[in-house]
């Protein structure tokens, strides 16, 4: 397994994907972080202000918008297999083919912490300061901040888990990176939006992680974040299993 570990971190940093992606990442954080502090307290803007706890729990959460980018980040690890034809001969370097999946399952949920600690920092970075030049006192260790934070990080190594997850049930590199996107742009988007069905959205991945980490949005209500928390890392067991138990049985050509 140490030896397939290293094989998949080789993988992951001998291109720059991960790195565009990364860069992407924190420039989606940037930006949501920008026009928060920018439009906070304007008129009829629906969200808390910054000088309340809920406020600053948006804002540090985030980070998690960078989300779409990990499970990306997973898909491609494991379409590229196939995309690039590399899976025949990694399946015959290492014919137990459980093995080679849980590898990149495990790979690519360390990649997940670090692409979390990687904006929760860039977060940090640029929002203390800018509250501290509107005269607006933070600590990270109270209101529930630690609990945004650590949930940041866990959630998008759930997400690039998902990601691989997804991967190895659909193979088709772009049918996964376009389905996936749209499924969490648009779907999840009308879920939350939507009156009739708002209250199911809790349910889904991205009201899962909302709850996880205590972020709020007006007339939605997230489960407890231990829940929340637990029902993430069951959708991300059950993809990992699923992409696991297709990639061990089906015909690799």
């Amino acid at each position: 397994m140490t030896r397939l570990l290293r094989a998949e971190f080789t993988k992951l940093f001998t291109t720059r994907l991960w790195l565009w992606l990364l860069l992407g990442a924190i420039g989606m954080t940037v930006l949501i972080i920008g026009l928060t502090i920018g439009l906070s307290g304007s008129p009829g803007n629906p969200n808390p202000p910054l000088t309340s706890p809920a406020g600053q729990r948006n804002l540090f959460a985030s980070a998690a918008a960078s989300s779409p980018l990990a499970v990306v980040l997973g898909i491609v690890a494991m379409t590229g297999e196939y995309r690039h034809e590399t899976v025949t001969p990694t399946f015959l370097a290492t014919p137990r083919r459980g093995r080679v999946v849980m590898a990149k399952l495990i790979a690519y949920a360390v990649a997940g912490l670090g692409f979390g600690c990687v904006n929760v920092l860039a977060t940090i970075a640029l929002a203390l300061p800018w509250l501290s030049a509107k005269h607006i006192d933070i600590s990270l260790t109270t209101i529930g901040l630690p609990r945004t934070l650590i949930g940041v990080v866990l959630g998008l190594a759930v997400y690039t888990v998902l990601g691989v997850g997804i991967g190895a049930l659909l193979r088709n590199q772009v049918a996964a990176i376009v389905g996936t996107l749209i499924y969490l742009f648009v779907i999840e988007g009308l879920v939350a939006a939507l009156p009739r069905i708002r209250d199911y959205y809790k349910y889904l991945p991205g009201g899962a992680f909302n709850g996880l980490v205590n972020n709020y949005q007006a007339n939605v209500q997230y489960l407890a974040g231990w829940a929340a928390g637990l029902l993430l890392l069951a959708y991300g067991v059950a993809f990992a299993t699923l992409g696991t138990t297709l990639a061990v049985r089906r015909d690799v050509t």
